[in-house]
């Protein structure tokens, strides 16, 4: 158990988000709202965890990069001329500069304070007026590098040098998700929003179909009834699938995924990859939530609508603005129930609340959690 985090929740609280399903509460109020558990969130987890940061089409050719940034350290991947990635932080050795924003594709990494330059792979290049400073060598100076692991066409990146590769903790999700061919699946569009809440809020809403008799009552719930919906046993690994069975199958030859089976052809799926990893798909598309949390209250997110190139072709004007339109529908009927959660977490009054059934997602969540944070050892039965 981490000496920082027993005292962080009270032992009847952790009780109630420990106990089989049947029994289970969600997480306390100051889970959520606490500016001290978020800090222990990010020393024990995203310091520690596989955090994904991009899709490996965003970084194809030699020279391309994007940007990302974990909640204690802004990075930035890099394919070099040779074609290896790299995760590098993306702050200057000198005065502590961000290097560069946004992605694009260069040759080098330069400055613009000073105009130190470095190579792709993190390596200092240049540093201008610098003789004469005893013991520099600018051979000796590199930008710090983060592991850095593929997963279905996911780049993720880990603070932790001793972290365990990610593949092997993720077995038991790969065959639910190969016919989808993710590694394959290129962005296709993005919208973006800023968005005051706890980041868990919106993971949690993200792995539950319950809610499709309210928000999505007349989106998600005549399609994918909540009543049918079924989260899978991730058996301890730091994965939570949601399987939401539809009525409509999108045949081979409409979809977007030849390899699906008869069934999976009218299924709706949600998957979280702990901590942040969030995706979705239908045989129809595909689409991957980006989170960037940066304070206990406050998080930026990236809804990317993915697509597949072999099926799809070369996407049009009209097919990325309808993309983008269908994301900021459903993600709008969302922003309610982030926003009211989180309003109402903060209420003198307001305490633990009993789970559902239907909300064995949350359940399987909330033991990651608190195993993350060295509270429980991990469990997986419920």
């Amino acid at each position: 158990m981490n000496a920082k985090t027993p005292s962080l929740i009270a032992t009847d609280a952790l009780q109630k988000i420990t106990a089989p399903l049947s029994q289970a509460w969600t997480l306390p109020p100051q889970a959520y709202t606490s500016c001290e558990i978020f800090a222990a969130e990010v020393d024990s987890i995203f310091s520690k965890d596989w955090i994904c940061v991009a899709r490996i089409d965003q970084v194809k050719a030699p020279g391309d990069y994007i940007c990302a940034d974990l909640p204690s350290q802004p990075i930035v991947v890099t394919r070099d001329q040779q074609g290896q990635l790299h995760a590098l932080s993306r702050v200057c050795l000198h005065r502590a500069m961000p290097l560069v924003e946004g992605q694009g594709n260069t040759t080098r990494l330069v400055c613009p304070y000073h105009r130190w330059s470095y190579e792709l792979d993190g390596q200092l290049r240049s540093a201008p007026m610098m003789t004469g400073v005893e013991g520099f060598v600018e051979s000796a100076q590199c930008l710090p590098e983060l592991q850095l692991e593929v997963w279905q066409g996911f780049i993720f990146v880990n603070l932790d040098p001793q972290a365990q590769p990610l593949a092997p903790r993720l077995s038991g999700l790969l065959p639910l998700v190969s016919n989808y061919a993710f590694s394959e699946m290129q962005v296709l569009e993005t919208i973006e929003y800023d968005s005051p809440w706890n980041w868990k809020i919106l993971v949690e809403n993200f792995m539950e179909a319950y809610h499709h008799i309210g928000p999505h009552k007349q989106t998600f719930e005549p399609a994918y009834p909540a009543r049918d919906a079924e989260i899978l046993d991730n058996e301890g690994q730091p994965w939570v699938f949601l399987k939401m069975p539809g009525g409509h199958r999108v045949t081979v030859e409409e979809g977007a995924f030849p390899a699906l089976t008869p069934a999976q052809q009218h299924d709706l799926i949600a998957v979280c990859v702990f901590p942040t990893l969030l995706f979705g798909a239908s045989a129809a598309g595909a689409a991957w939530y980006q989170l960037e949390p940066s304070g206990v209250d406050k998080m930026r997110l990236k809804i990317h609508g993915l697509y597949h190139p072999s099926v799809s072709g070369e996407p049009r004007a009209e097919d990325r603005a309808e993309v983008a339109a269908m994301l900021k529908l459903i993600h709008e009927e969302d922003i309610a129930v982030n926003r009211g959660p989180w309003q109402g977490l903060q209420a003198a009054m307001t305490t633990q609340g009993r789970l559902s059934l239907f909300e064995q997602g949350i359940w399987q969540l909330n033991q990651l959690w608190a195993s993350g944070l060295g509270l429980k050892k991990p469990n997986h039965s419920g």
